[in-house]
């Protein structure tokens, strides 16, 4: 290939690509909360899990209850969790970790309060209840809690 013809391959790429680029940004996004629903369960079919949606989208496991009586907004949880994103990539985890709870993203505000002490409970959290970006999945144990 001479070096005219390979001027031409190389602005020929340019305009496909450029013209691919144009033609993405033309497209009317669509909002990340209409797409959460769909991706959380595919991910509860895919890994067959048995649990419930609550009204505002968060989908929850309760493996173990824990005791009767269970944490409010306004309570402190020391919590052991591990979070990553539908495709397993770790994001974040802690061990013996205390918070308050109406501090934390509004998935945790919402999930922990259906566990009580000893209580071990899987989170999948749309979007705009975690950070924004994506839904993620949280394993977390409720180790203890003072209101």
């Amino acid at each position: 290939m001479n070096k005219k013809e390979l001027k031409n391959s190389i602005l020929y790429i340019s305009m496909i690509i450029f013209m691919l680029a144009v033609s993405a940004s033309c497209k009317k996004d669509t909002p990340q909360s209409e797409i959460d629903p769909g991706l959380i369960e595919a991910y509860v079919q895919k890994n067959q899990l048995n649990g419930e949606f609550t009204d505002s989208g968060l989908y929850y496991v309760i493996s173990v209850p824990g005791g009767n009586t269970h944490p409010n907004l306004n309570s402190s949880v020391t919590v052991t969790y591990n979070g990553y994103t539908l495709n397993d990539d770790p994001i974040d985890d802690g061990s013996f970790i205390t918070f308050k709870l109406n501090q934390l993203i509004t998935g945790w505000q919402e999930g922990i309060p259906l566990i009580g002490t000893g209580g071990k409970i899987k989170l999948i959290i749309p979007s705009d209840q975690a950070y924004g970006k994506e839904v993620l999945v949280f394993d977390i144990t409720l180790h203890y809690f003072s209101k």
